[in-house]
Formats: C-alpha cells, structure tokens, sequence
C-alpha cells in the first residue's frame, strides 16, 4: 500500500475512571464504578470522533493495592452487548483470556457479540500474565511458552468453531418446511495437547466471517502468535526507534507466514496529556502524579517488572531483575526505558503508574498530534490505542482537540465508510477455514 494513502487507525482503550493510577482523584474524573453512563458517553464521544474502536482491557485480580481501574469493574463482553445498542459503528473489542477460559464459551460469546452489533466484535487474544490469577481459578498458572501454546491451539478452535454453519445456512424456508440448507453445517473435530472441540457452534457464522482478533505479546513468542493470528497487535513502545524495529519485525514475520505484511495493523497504546497550552498539559500530569498512591503505584510496578520494588530505595537506581515467567516483553521495555533515560525507581513508577510504558506525550492538540504524525509516517505504526490518564475530561478533549488535526490533515477519516470493524480496519472478511 501507498503509504501516503494510509489512513491512520485509533482506538480507545478504556479503563475507567483512568489509565494513570492517580487519574481517579483529579476533579474532572468520573470515579464512580461501574458506571454505564460513563461507559457510553465515552462510546459516543468515540463514534462522533469517527474511532475505529472501543476496546475493553481485562483482568481478574482485586485487591486494596490493585490498580483502581480494576478493582470493581464489568465483565467485558456483557458491557459491549449493551454498548452495541447505541453505537451503530464503533467496532466493540473486549479482552478474554486463552489461559483461563474454553474456545467454544469465547467463540460463542463473540460470534453473539458479532451479530448483535452487526459486525463490530473483536477479540484481544491474551494469554494473563499474573500468576495470581491462578487462585481465583484454583490452579496453576503455566510457563510463558506454554501460555503461547495454549493460546495457539485455543484460537485455531475458536475459528473452527466460527466457521460450523455456512454462511447461508439460516434460510427459514417456510414452503420447504426447511430453517436451515441441508448440507451447511460442519461439526469440527478438533484435537490438540490442550483443547478438544467435537460439534458444532450454535450461533450461526458471524457477520465478519471471524471477530477481529487482537493480539497483545510483544514477546517472541507474543510476536509470534500475532504473526498467524493476529488482525491488530497492541504493543507498549515508548522510543520511535524502538517502536520502528518492532514494526519492521512484525510485517516481516507476517510474510514468513504467508500473510501480506498489511494483514495485521500495528497500534501502540498512546497516553497523552492534553492542555489547552503545554504548561497546562504540564501542570495536569503533575497533578496527577502528586496523586500517586505509593502502595499502588508500587504494586503496579512490581507487577510489570516481576519483582518487589518496595524492598529498594526510592530514589536509588532502578535494580536489575531476573527474567521471569511474568511480563516478560513489559518487563525488558521498562529495564531498557529506565537504562537510557537514566530514571531513579521513584521516576521510572511514576511513568509505570502513568502509562505503564506506552507512549506519554504531554501537550497542546497540535503536539500531540505531531507526535502521532511522526510515528505514523515514519514507519513506527498503523495507528493508536488512546488510553486517556482520566474519563471523560482527558478523553473528550483528545477527540476534540487532536482528532479535528488530524483530520484536516488527512490522516484519519472524516466519516466511516463501511458498517464493519473489519470494513473500518481496511480488512478482508475471512474465508471459510474449510475452504
């Protein structure tokens, strides 16, 4: 593709009342949770701003030190549902997790989500990386390889799965006496070292052929999967040369596998702060950080980094820790971040209780918006997952300040053209896996 002629993509990543750890106390922060009405004004600030999607991050961990947007939170899919009511085109992305669920509850329940919507859902594929998580489900948690295993063959079902019914297999042929083509349905049989699918789905094959599937690894088993799987791969990058490296390895391991290098969109998240002036952005995250509960943000670091943080010094170097079988892509980007910027623990927490190691531009709409004009043009991405330090405030203002920019500057839509997520992401509807 002409890569003057590429649009750029954006989603919204939400996690509510905010991505920085200390967005809930700011004055403009709706706290309240779980708040539908949040939910849906932020849904509709995002279709009016012409988004490609909403998208819905997932955990199972709660706790007084856990990040206070997943304390008390909806179930993602049950949310979405409700959202699908009064959004006609956003496309409806929630998380759901290969290492603690079962392919045909998830390809049920997406294929629902799918045909409620009329062909909006996707799915971001992960494989949960807490081995807390393990307790709340009473077993326990596997190695990182075997996650990326798990996930592989919990996908490949799913897809099975997707594809039992034809097409055109609901005809309702009243004369006939015949609610379905005979000869449509496919029953999979599928057998793999984790999973086994005998029969078929029944919902009938989605308006997309598949849900659009995300993949959030950075990892090399991460990149890996994505390279089969993936339509979108949500990464942290917070360096353009960093985030360039990752882009060019993603498009060339798509075509290892036989895909066009434009079959998967790169889309980092994005945390920007948005002033009416840079002072003002300035003072914003400052204030936000001053609003920084050590407790949690230390339990957030130290979940990033696979380590207890709160055994160093503050104000000391950021210590080197051991690879794990946690976040272990997470992990290496905040090490590296905290090496070439030189950062003391107590400023590498306040970037990882801000945004966690995705990108952070602080600014007016117009530096924001240069900042994603640069990456986007120089090969660093296909677009962006905005995750806004607080909702609404910080949210409504990037779609009215920065979104209004880039459009005039014709790097993203001025109106949807299509009904569908995939229509939107520029995508093909998948064929029948049995051909």
């Amino acid at each position: 593709m002409d890569r003057s002629s590429r649009l750029m993509r954006l989603g919204v990543f939400v996690q509510t009342p905010g991505h920085h750890v200390g967005g809930w106390r700011h004055p403009d922060a709706d706290a309240r949770t779980p708040n539908l009405a949040l939910m849906q004004h932020i849904a509709a600030t995002a279709e009016t701003a012409k988004f490609d999607m909403f998208f819905l991050g997932d955990g199972f961990a709660t706790g007084y030190g856990e990040h206070p947007s997943t304390i008390g939170k909806f179930e993602p899919l049950g949310l979405l549902s409700a959202l699908a009511m009064g959004t006609t085109r956003l496309g409806l992305a929630a998380t759901a997790s290969t290492t603690y669920a079962e392919p045909y509850h998830v390809a049920r329940a997406f294929a629902s989500l799918d045909h409620l919507s009329g062909g909006r859902a996707a799915w971001n594929v992960v494989t949960t990386a807490y081995s807390k998580s393990s307790a709340v489900f009473g077993r326990q948690h596997p190695p990182h390889a075997e996650r990326y295993a798990m996930a592989g063959e919990f996908v490949e079902a799913c897809r099975l799965l997707w594809d039992s019914w034809d097409d055109d297999a609901f005809i309702a042929d009243k004369q006939a006496g015949l609610f379905v083509r005979p000869g449509s349905l496919h029953m999979p049989a599928f057998e793999g070292k984790y999973f086994s699918i005998q029969g078929g789905l029944n919902v009938p094959r989605p308006p997309q052929g598949h849900p659009v599937l995300i993949q959030a690894g950075s990892s090399g088993p991460g990149q890996a999967l994505a390279a089969r799987i993936a339509d979108v791969v949500f990464t942290a990058q917070n360096d353009l040369t960093e985030a360039q490296v990752f882009y060019r390895s993603v498009k060339a391991q798509l075509q290892e596998c036989g895909r066009p290098a434009d079959a998967a969109l790169v889309m980092p998240g994005v945390m920007p702060v948005v002033g009416r002036t840079e002072s003002e952005a300035r003072e914003i995250f400052a204030e936000l950080n001053r609003n920084i509960d050590t407790a949690q943000a230390f339990t957030v670091l130290s979940e990033r980094l696979g380590a207890d943080m709160s055994l160093h010094p503050l104000d000391g170097p950021v210590p080197a820790v051991p690879e794990t079988e946690h976040l272990k892509s997470r992990a290496a980007l905040l090490i590296q971040m905290a090496r070439r910027e030189n950062l003391t623990l107590r400023e590498l927490f306040h970037r990882v209780a801000a945004a966690r190691g995705h990108l952070l531009p602080i600014g007016t709409p117009i530096q924001i918006a240069d900042v994603l004009e640069r990456w986007f043009r120089e090969g660093a991405a296909d677009g962006f997952n905005v995750m806004s330090p607080f909702f609404p405030g910080q949210f409504d203002a990037f779609a009215r300040g920065v979104v209004p920019i880039l459009q005039e500057r014709g790097l993203f839509r001025a109106d949807y053209t299509g009904s569908t997520l995939r229509d939107h992401l520029g995508l093909g509807r998948p064929a029948d896996r049995r051909g």
